[in-house]
């Protein structure tokens, strides 16, 4: 089976790749990547000369170029995004051409010929909760631009479903970590920072809260829903683990032996929201899935990876550890 995967030098979609190589010589992979913010051609190093393998560069906007990847393909699998909250505050408009435009042109493609979709899609479409759990019928009700356009996007997908019968399905997932991840989120930032004896920064006072799910665990999720999953369903993945972020960042400076008084607490970002919660009781009932890794071994691995792996980040902007990047704010 060929499939095209979008957005596979990036964290999770390299470590799909590298999972779908790993475990079955039934694969090829097309993987299409732009190499903007967050791509990093070290993350499939090891399998660059796979005769399974194959990588073009290119973007999700560029019609063309879709139309013969996707004619090439069995099936498209879209991690291809533009997703860092902080990011979308400061510049909107790369975000709804990367999750919208991007989207739409691949969505379109696959109608004409035919083919499936798996649109790799997030928590932050059902925004903060107070109480309570998100499942697969909760209302969307994204607060920042990025999960704004990630819900546009599903909603595009559901029309297509609706109206012309695509062959699509939607996944979601709480909070990813685990290798490869772009050292401006919370977990790599925080290990890199501290192995520096640099402040961490922590928004507010620390208690938001997110459910974090081990990247392999998610990758797994994908894959079942890809294998046996129904067109036009949705399915949620959780680790089942809802924990604060000052919790988080006490957990890895314990463990790589720092002092908390790295910890620098910052101005908080504007609309954060508070808690994100999903349960992922349908794809366990109805496909089998579960994760498998729990938080303990998970982190004390994703710290170890970094430690090990200096030269996948050593080159990062400096920018990216700004504790207030939105403050850069472009003008809307």
């Amino acid at each position: 089976m060929k499939i095209l995967v979008t957005g596979g030098l990036g964290f999770i979609g390299s470590n799909f790749i590298l999972k779908l190589l790993h475990d079955s010589d039934e694969y090829q992979i097309i993987n299409v990547d732009a190499e903007l913010y967050g791509s990093n051609i070290k993350n499939v190093s090891k399998i660059k000369d796979s005769s399974n393998y194959e990588f073009v560069k290119g973007n999700i906007t560029n019609k063309r170029l879709m139309e013969e990847l996707i004619s090439k393909c069995d099936a498209v699998i879209n991690f291809a995004a533009e997703s860092f909250v902080d990011r979308s505050i400061a510049d909107p408009n790369s975000f709804l051409v990367s999750n919208i435009r991007g989207t739409f042109t691949i969505l379109d493609i696959i109608t004409k010929q035919k083919k499936r979709l798996v649109q790799i899609s997030t928590d932050e479409v059902f925004g903060s909760l107070k109480s309570g759990t998100a499942n697969e019928k909760s209302a969307l009700n994204p607060s920042s631009p990025y999960a704004a356009t990630k819900a546009a996007a599903e909603l595009l997908i559901n029309s297509y479903s609706k109206t012309y019968n695509t062959d699509v399905i939607i996944t979601r997932c709480t909070n990813n970590y685990g290798p490869r991840q772009y050292p401006e989120k919370l977990i790599p930032k925080t290990i890199i920072l501290a192995k520096q004896n640099k402040k961490i920064p922590i928004y507010g006072k620390g208690t938001n809260i997110r459910d974090w799910i081990y990247v392999d665990d998610h990758c797994d999720g994908v894959l079942t829903a890809f294998l046996k999953g129904k067109s036009g369903e949705s399915y949620n993945f959780s680790g089942n683990n809802e924990i604060n972020n000052f919790v988080i960042v006490k957990k890895i400076l314990e463990l790589i032996n720092k002092s908390e008084d790295l910890i620098e607490f910052v101005e908080d970002r504007p609309g954060h929201d508070f808690r994100y919660s999903m349960s992922s009781e349908k794809i366990s009932k109805e496909l089998g899935w579960k994760p498998k890794v729990n938080f303990e071994k998970g982190i004390q691995d994703t710290i170890k990876w970094y430690l090990d792996h200096e030269d996948h980040w050593k080159d990062s902007p400096s920018s990216i550890f700004n504790p207030t990047p939105w403050k850069n704010s472009k003008k809307i």
